[in-house]
């Protein structure tokens, strides 16, 4: 009897939450209501774990936080560990890839989201980010999120917004998400994960994501030397300033980590057309912005040889010779023959209806020759050292970082061993 109405209480309770939250969403403009997905409450061997609240800051360079003077993200910095130098995102450094990257602990190639739209050769279908059901698909994400790790083990989760979280992966979301919404004000996303925090532990999420885009925006079409980006940085320092300020209140062994997928570049020149350097469209069917898929091997060959060496400001791969160091070889939605910009140049291939404009601020490129690509990570937090500076690494590392914090088994991974590796960023960790 006494198990019943355990059981019951928590229905009750998880009914009134939905509600509350529904009720909470319609005053922020009626848009993007919460989602509560019955888990069952915390395992009683997880209620006692940290908690971790990771924020993306979209297309935030790695050096906008000095740059722009971002008092907060500084002293958060100053307060915990950082990267001066920046964090390195996976090739192609573009959103979609990246933020699934972070959370799966595995290079674009190898988890599936290879760019943020492109066509599977064997499904032959395309995924867009655009198209909701393809995002909500979660037959096209490899690896297992952070978010799936955590509610197989016993421990709540909740995403505000992050590639990924709107899909039903091995059969799990998070036990709170929204679908994606960017008319959502950023103040009552802050709003929402501090009132997260302050559900009972039974019901209260340990792993939160949290999502901006405003630097990405700004940066795109107005540079990343725009006095709308040292805006934009302001505007995302200040809530993560009133995010600060929560946690004081809520008094919970939260790690506050705030990273970004990319950086930023200036646009050089006119957009580079592929046409005029031996590009032809017939030899592909489709294309999907820079992502060529061939009908036949011979005409992947013949494209290649046609396009090979005909500018410095572009290299032609095979897909199979592609740098190993780009992690961008195997997997046949990469298309085939891959074209690698050089500089910060804008490729056109003029056969995708969907491709962007030409914009003044772009990312995509290889870090390794511009290094503007570079993304923001701070973090702080009882789990995190005091004042370490950290080297460039790898994004792939931020995921057994979080994992051991969060005291989640990564052996009981159903998807296989990941990228990233713990050594580069153990050192920033408080010794137990």
């Amino acid at each position: 009897m006494r198990r019943f109405l355990k059981q019951l209480s928590y229905r009750i309770f998880s009914f009134a939450l939905a509600a509350c939250c529904l009720a909470v969403t319609c005053q922020a403009q009626a848009i993007a209501p919460v989602i509560t997905v019955d888990h069952g409450p915390n395992a009683p061997q997880q209620i006692s774990k940290p908690y971790v609240i990771l924020v993306s800051l979209d297309g935030f360079r790695y050096d906008y936080a000095k740059r722009y003077h971002a008092e907060h993200l500084l002293a958060l910095a100053a307060d915990g560990a950082s990267a001066p130098d920046g964090m390195l995102p996976s090739y192609p450094s573009i959103t979609f890839p990246n933020h699934y990257s972070i959370v799966s602990g595995l290079y674009p190639e190898h988890h599936g989201i290879v760019a943020n739209s492109f066509y599977d050769p064997a499904r032959k279908e395309t995924y867009s980010y655009r198209d909701s059901k393809s995002v909500g698909d979660g037959t096209w994400y490899g690896g297992t999120p952070l978010w799936v790790l955590a509610e197989q083990q016993g421990m709540r989760s909740a995403s505000f917004f992050w590639v990924g979280s709107e899909a039903n992966i091995q059969g799990v979301r998070p036990t709170y998400y929204l679908k994606f919404d960017p008319r959502f004000p950023n103040p009552k996303r802050v709003e929402q994960v501090l009132a997260w925090l302050r559900l009972p532990p039974e019901q209260r999420p340990h792993l939160i994501t949290l999502y901006f885009s405003d630097t990405d925006s700004a940066g795109h079409r107005f540079g990343p030397d725009s006095p709308q980006v040292a805006d934009a940085v302001h505007e995302l320092d200040g809530e993560i300033g009133k995010l600060m300020d929560g946690l004081k209140e809520v008094k919970l062994r939260v790690d506050l980590i705030v990273l970004a997928d990319h950086g930023m570049v200036k646009v050089d020149g006119d957009p580079i057309r592929l046409g005029q350097y031996g590009f032809a469209a017939s030899l592909f069917s489709p294309i999907v912005g820079l992502g060529l898929y061939p009908k036949s091997d011979a005409d992947a060959e013949k494209a290649y040889q046609a396009m090979r060496g005909k500018s410095d400001k572009f290299a032609v791969y095979r897909r199979t010779s592609v740098p190993v160091y780009l992690h961008f070889d195997s997997n046949p939605r990469e298309g085939d023959p891959v074209v690698v910009p050089n500089g910060p140049y804008f490729l056109s291939t003029d056969a995708d209806p969907d491709a962007p404009e030409h914009p003044v601020g772009a990312h995509g490129f290889d870090v390794t020759r511009m290094p503007e690509m570079k993304a923001l990570f701070v973090a702080a937090g009882p789990d995190i050292r005091r004042g370490v500076v950290v080297e460039p690494f790898e994004n792939v590392n931020v995921y057994p970082l979080v994992a051991r914090i969060l005291g989640l088994d990564m052996t009981k991974l159903k998807t296989g061993p990941i990228d990233g590796k713990l050594g580069a960023l153990e050192g920033i960790l408080q010794k137990k």
